[in-house]
């Protein structure tokens, strides 16, 4: 195995031709990254104050740890920084009925975009009056039962959409609350897959076209439909308010041309999500706190230029609220050194439970969780067992150099789209998600969704 002393030598080039960074100290867990419980004890990392080797001998590896407490806070920071707005939880992060539970219980409202999420926030008992229903293609049954529940406000995502909606309200005799949502052109700094306000794109409709106005007057042809506000997404991992501004300017500017068109001020303007987390320790977001100051002010600066009454605010993050608290635990089962090049350390899950690497070229930090460890640092890459080049968990990490089959590793920052968004690829059961958390100052977990089995994919199997 080739091992790495720490510091920038000229042995440390990577493959992509960059120096690597100098090896930091691997015992140390970075506060920005790791969730809010995470401590090592004699050189083995705890979470919710369990130790990870306990936890991986009851319930498996792979497996999702969601820390419970940093979840919470993250949902208490957000809507004490944007007291006054409403704070919506994008479950598409990741949801399942215990997350559910605890976004109602800090009295957040909830973003669903499919009939499947509505049917588990509605499973959950989550109020429908503070869900909020997204999608660029919601079909029918979708907005029929949106409507038959009570979902708080439906975002308008297409001329379709709105005479689909405005008919199924019309029957129904009633008159759901609506935005629209509008592309504002704005690209913000982050990966070409995950930006969604530039005109090239699936979502909204196109301020710069028109296409935006225009779907305002159609909703405000139909009794049926209320119309509240606007809404626009600039993007995702967003580390400053930049991308805002102008959009908040364009936004604005859609407002003001509304209020002279046909009278009234739409009286809420949803900003979106996409605020970032850091994944590695090159990131660096800003604080929610320090974000919320900043959008308030470039809104309430924009309107007072147009001469509006400042609308009530909306924000939805997702990533900024389950990212941290997530972090997937693996075994490693081969550690394989290719020709000098590179150390391959394989573990038993991949791109299954976090396609994010392959499909975004996410970055990712680990750590070796099981033990101590003195040797001295190699730069290896974390991958999976799927039978796809592509497979990689983390990129370029420092591991010690002794790691073995049979060592745990955990990775950080794996709370949102990793469990939902991962796959049965290669027949791979799914799997479960933990949520730890200390009670009375000991350390529970429970299992918020358990570990696929085969049986279970089976059962779908009709032969």
């Amino acid at each position: 195995m080739r091992a790495h002393p720490a510091g920038p030598r000229h042995a440390d080039v990577m493959p992509s031709g960059l120096i690597a960074p100098p090896a930091p100290d691997l015992s140390a867990l970075d506060p920005r990254i790791w969730p809010i419980s995470a401590s090592r004890v004699d050189g083995v990392l705890h979470l919710g104050g369990l130790d990870v080797r306990d936890l991986a001998a009851e319930y498996g590896t792979p497996a999702m740890i969601l820390d419970e407490a940093d979840f919470r806070a993250r949902c208490r920071g957000y809507a004490n920084a944007f007291e006054g707005a409403d704070v919506f939880y994008a479950g598409k992060a990741f949801l399942s009925k215990a997350v559910a539970r605890w976004v109602d219980e800090e009295g957040l409202g909830l973003d669903v975009c499919t009939g499947g999420e509505l049917a588990l926030a509605l499973s959950a008992g989550f109020p429908p009056a503070r869900l909020a229903m997204h999608g660029n293609n919601k079909s029918v049954a979708e907005l029929r039962r949106a409507i038959e529940v009570g979902v708080g406000c439906i975002v308008l995502d297409s001329y379709a959409e709105i005479a689909r909606l405005a008919d199924l309200a019309g029957a129904a005799g009633v008159r759901p609350r609506v935005m629209v949502r509008v592309t504002v052109g704005v690209e913000a700094h982050t990966h070409e897959f995950i930006a969604t306000a530039h005109e090239d794109q699936k979502f909204g409709f196109s301020l710069s076209s028109g296409a935006a106005a225009e779907a305002v007057r159609r909703v405000l042809k139909h009794p049926s439909l209320e119309l509240v506000g606007l809404h626009s997404h600039i993007g995702s991992q967003i580390f400053d308010t930049a991308g805002f501004e102008v959009s908040a300017h364009r936004m604005v500017g859609l407002l003001t041309q509304i209020r002279d068109e046909h009278g009234p001020e739409l009286p809420e303007l949803d900003l979106g999500g996409g605020l970032g987390i850091a994944y590695t320790p090159e990131d660096d977001p800003a604080e929610v706190s320090v974000m919320a100051a900043e959008l308030r002010q470039i809104v309430q600066r924009e309107c007072a230029a147009a001469g509006l009454a400042v609308p009530r605010l909306s924000v939805e993050p997702g990533r900024a609220l389950v990212g941290q608290a997530g972090v997937t635990l693996y075994e490693v089962g081969t550690v394989k050194d290719v020709d000098g090049l590179r150390t391959y350390v394989s573990v038993d899950g991949g791109m299954s439970d976090n396609i994010r690497t392959a499909l975004y070229d996410a970055a990712y930090t680990c750590v070796l969780a099981s033990r101590e460890s003195d040797a001295e640092p190699m730069l290896a890459r974390v991958v999976g067992k799927h039978c796809e080049s592509g497979d990689v968990v983390v990129k370029d990490v420092w591991l010690p150099a002794d790691v073995v089959p049979g060592d745990l590793l955990a990775v950080a920052g794996t709370g949102a789209y990793c469990r939902s968004m991962a796959s049965n690829y290669n027949h791979t059961p799914r799997p479960p998600v933990v949520g730890v958390s200390v009670v009375d100052g000991v350390g529970a977990s429970r299992a918020l969704v358990r570990r696929e089995t085969e049986d279970d994919l089976m059962r779908l199997d009709l032969g």
